[in-house]
């Protein structure tokens, strides 16, 4: 299923022209074990009220998790040709006003680890069972908001939150150690009062492992830092900055669907 939602974005961005492959593809193992095998959710009714929310704060994404939805029955997955085009409901970052599915509408970064403890929040008040996920690039993680958010999360002993970052070491122009270096990246989040897991973000065992004990947590908000390879299972756009934002040719689109058959 993974290399399935990998060639859709392959195919979706290579149609539309424009798009974000890069750290589509590096979330998709992320993105395949939370649609099809971690969160409670109905696409037969988006807005069920005791389903788990999961938040996409790297809106630019967006790709690989209208594959998922797509993937999971929330609209067709003809639908996925309309990427980017004029009146589509899959727009170049996700809208919640128009997507089935999409639980927060997304664009500047920084911003999804603040919605995320406000939905758990609610879920606190409202008596709910449901879970919270969101995912966040580790490039967005330079921002200020986020750690603001992340001592709001400890402070209210969000339990029933985790974010989970897609850490694949690079961001729009170049590495984020060179930009902006996070590391010790884990500790960080340890000493903002989080739980932390560090994982392998391709191993899928791995990924479900994480998830689990994320949920038997109490009394603090659990990350799990998720490693990952940015363009991951396309040979030429594998640590290659080239493909954060750009679309690849027809030929390109051919070659990296060839490697993931």
């Amino acid at each position: 299923m993974a290399k399935k939602l990998r060639r859709h974005v392959i195919t979706m961005i290579a149609t539309a022209g424009s798009g974000h492959p890069g750290g589509s593809l590096s979330a998709a193992d992320i993105i395949t074990a939370l649609y099809f095998k971690v969160l409670r959710h109905n696409p037969e009714n988006p807005r069920w009220s005791d389903r788990d929310r999961f938040i996409l704060s790297k809106g630019h994404a967006a790709p690989i998790l209208y594959a998922a939805l797509a993937e999971t029955g929330y609209f067709p997955v003809a639908e996925l040709a309309t990427l980017r085009k004029l009146d589509s409901r899959l727009q170049g970052h996700a809208d919640s006003k128009f997507t089935p599915g999409v639980e927060m509408s997304a664009g500047s970064l920084g911003m999804g680890l603040s919605f995320a403890i406000g939905v758990a929040l609610a879920a606190r008040l409202d008596s709910k069972t449901y879970r919270t996920y969101v995912l966040l690039s580790d490039g967005e993680c330079e921002e200020g908001q986020t750690w603001e958010a992340a001592l709001s999360a400890a402070q209210f002993k969000l339990d029933n939150l985790t974010a989970i970052v897609d850490c694949n070491g690079m961001q729009l122009s170049g590495w984020t150690r060179d930009i902006m270096n996070l590391e010790p990246f884990t500790q960080k989040w340890q000493a903002f009062g989080w739980h932390t897991i560090d994982i392998d973000g391709h191993d899928l065992d791995q990924i479900l492992s994480a998830c689990k004990k994320a949920e038997k947590i109490k009394g603090k908000p659990t990350v799990i830092v998720a490693r990952t390879i940015k363009g991951k299972g396309v040979s030429f756009m594998e640590n290659n900055v080239a493909f954060h934002g750009k679309a690849p040719t027809r030929e390109e689109a051919e070659r990296a669907l060839k490697e993931l058959e």
